[in-house]
């Protein structure tokens, strides 16, 4: 687990970032972290099919991989999870960023408290199976919520079920379609998850 304490740890937090699209949100934490507003460093980017995430890793100078979750499939997800696990190990990862990983992966023991994720809705509302992306802000306009925002929280295999780490609202305004909630929310998102990896690389054991 990821200990935390006020000692000043010298050493940048060594993140793996999980991916399955654009890198919208690696590109954000790169941009922290070579501003100095972040104190980590992204030893491996692991994708769950090609994806111009996985471009931008690259050019980076970022070591990253491509395990194709259709190649494996639901009957295989135990050795799916291993392959994730594996890569995750080489590198040396401190702390697993979810960054739009819209496969499954099953956390083992020794990642537990180790891995966490941005959710683009108000949990406990509007989290759970299915609902990443358009879905959740289709569903909080649906429900006529006043506000919506981003979570960044702690990630078990319960689907949106980890303890909360920050939170960050905006207003859902008369004649939001989901994109216009969407761009709203993102907005926070590049906030909100620098601001949350930022504090746990503050507060971790040496």
């Amino acid at each position: 687990m990821l200990c935390m304490t006020d000692a000043k740890n010298t050493k940048p937090l060594a993140l793996g970032v999980l991916l399955s699209g654009g890198g919208r949100t690696l590109v954000n934490l790169l941009e922290h972290i070579q501003a100095g507003s972040l104190d980590a460093e992204i030893v491996v980017v692991i994708a769950s099919r090609a994806c111009r995430g996985v471009e931008l890793a690259q050019a980076a100078g970022i070591d990253a991989h491509v395990v194709p979750y259709k190649k494996f499939g639901p009957a295989q997800l135990a050795e799916y999870s291993a392959k994730i696990t594996q890569l995750l190990d080489q590198a040396q990862a401190e702390l697993v960023v979810m960054a739009g990983f819209l496969s499954m992966w099953t956390i083992p023991p020794n990642y537990a408290g180790r891995v966490v994720n941005i959710h683009p809705a108000l949990l406990p509302r509007h989290g759970g199976r299915g609902m990443f992306g358009h879905h959740v802000h289709e569903a909080v306009i649906a429900a006529g919520d006043s506000k919506s925002g981003c979570t960044v929280h702690f990630v078990n295999n319960e689907y949106d079920a980890g303890p909360v780490i920050l939170q960050r609202e905006v207003p859902v305004l008369p004649g939001d379609t989901p994109d216009d909630l969407a761009c709203r929310v993102f907005e926070q998102e590049q906030i909100a998850y620098p601001q949350a990896l930022s504090q746990l690389a503050a507060t971790r054991a040496k």
